[in-house]
């Protein structure tokens, strides 16, 4: 394509978009940095090779039937293929996972709300790790 930085030898062409497609990728982006927005969750787990940029998209069963989900995760990857070579962070994956109001939610305010996510995780300041209190609610009756 011509103009695209990415082949032209732009500042982009460095840079290797791929996409996550394994489970221990996706897991493993859960214990980097996690920024919450209304209509998506973004991790970003830096512990790549600078080189190449991951993204990977998740959007769970009690969003909607299957082709709810297909709509919400093609919104998603368009997103990040725009986004990513600007603001996404180098040799990191990032993980997108959707959330309820995702998929009405207007394409330019997901975009805005994605460059700010982006911007906050590039800059270290995650959301505050989800609690794990460890101990497991008791199932039944409480015990004597």
């Amino acid at each position: 394509m011509a103009g695209d930085s990415a082949t032209d030898g732009g500042p982009a062409a460095a840079i290797r978009i791929e996409t996550l497609r394994k489970r221990a990728d996706f897991l493993a982006a859960n214990r980097g940095i996690r920024v919450a927005r209304p209509g998506f969750v973004l991790l970003v787990n830096p512990a790549r090779s600078p080189d190449a940029m991951r993204f990977g998209v998740t959007v769970t069963k009690k969003i909607g039937n299957a082709v709810v989900r297909n709509r919400m995760k093609r919104r998603f990857r368009a997103l990040l293929r725009e986004m990513l070579p600007q603001a996404g962070i180098a040799g990191a994956d990032h993980v997108v996972i959707g959330r309820e109001g995702g998929i009405e939610r207007d394409f330019a305010l997901m975009r805005g709300e994605l460059a700010a996510a982006l911007a906050r995780a590039a800059a270290g300041k995650g959301d505050p790790p989800r609690g794990r209190s460890g101990k497991r609610p008791a199932k039944g009756p409480p015990r004597p």
